[in-house]
């Protein structure tokens, strides 16, 4: 049986495209996976989420992989998964879930459910004063803005009181401002990765010397994160928010990413349910549970 990893043409090495500097990401989650399909009779293949509809027709289920570049044609990218869908192809997650989950407001979505966030500022298109008075109203040093539909750190902001942005400086997308955690640099941010509804496996992501972004393109690496059952039970009530936000549906694969906050508690920072990195070098049984998972839903 045939499992679509779809992907976009700056992570595939056949591209013809020059490929991102975390698409080393996209080879080591195929490494990861391949053998383990294939023990369980599933051919797992890439293809790319731009190419004919006609070159999706021989698959039985399609995993949204590493098409990173959605973020600029979140509308394409939506329709195109409704497409695939409508022809009989499963999709995981499911366009329905996607459509919840490409546009971080459901971060407040998920804070109506009870699950404590990071607070935010929510703006059309941010510029300069709105960064000013995001100060005053968190109280803070220091504060990112983020696109609210967005992906890998990709244009982020991190702005300080005496590194104010330019006078005429304009975020250009919708946007959330937030104050900036130090337990990004002191903890690290910490990633919960569940398969099927069960935690699968812990990372901790640590920024390098000089940035506050964790991921690969910025210097960033990652080791295991062993978690005490309550950080997992922390995590574990965003994937029930989640079910809860969209009529029960569970999603196959999902990264809850969090990070410490006073008094030791978790808060969110994002739930990752669309194409998330899922680390498979510290979960070496990724593999195994994500075939088992999709051969249940076939």
């Amino acid at each position: 049986m045939k499992i679509g990893f779809l992907a976009c043409p700056e992570t595939m090495p056949a591209s013809g495209t020059e490929r991102r500097g975390d698409a080393f990401e996209h080879d080591l989650q195929l490494a990861a996976l391949r053998p383990a399909f294939k023990a369980c009779g599933l051919e797992l293949a890439e293809i790319n989420w731009h190419a004919p509809m006609d070159e999706f027709s021989d698959f039985a289920l399609i995993l949204l992989g590493t098409a990173w570049d959605y973020q600029d044609y979140p509308e394409e990218f939506l329709a195109r998964l409704i497409a695939i869908e409508g022809a009989g192809i499963t999709v995981c997650n499911s366009p329905a879930l996607v459509r919840w989950n490409i546009d971080k407001t459901y971060l407040k979505d998920i804070a109506q459910r009870g699950v404590a966030t990071v607070p935010t500022i929510w703006a059309d298109n941010p510029g300069r004063l709105d960064v000013q008075a995001a100060f005053e109203h968190f109280d803070c040093e220091n504060v990112v803005v983020k696109r609210q539909v967005g992906a890998g750190g990709l244009g982020q902001y991190l702005f300080g009181k005496a590194d104010l942005p330019a006078h005429d400086w304009r975020m250009g997308h919708k946007a959330m401002i937030q104050p900036y955690l130090p337990a990004i640099k002191q903890e690290g941010e910490l990633s919960f990765v569940f398969i099927d509804g069960e935690f699968s496996h812990g990372v901790r992501k640590i920024a390098a010397a000089d940035e506050y972004r964790i991921q690969s393109l910025y210097g960033g690496r990652e080791e295991i994160f062993e978690p005490a059952g309550s950080d997992i039970a922390a995590a574990g009530s965003v994937i029930d928010a989640m079910n809860d936000a969209i009529s029960g549906e569970k999603p196959l694969y999902a990264r809850i990413d969090m990070l410490r906050g006073d008094g030791g508690a978790l808060v969110v920072m994002e739930a990752e349910a669309i194409e998330p990195y899922l680390y498979p070098q510290q979960g070496p049984n990724l593999g195994e549970r994500l075939a088992k998972a999709i051969i249940k839903r076939l």
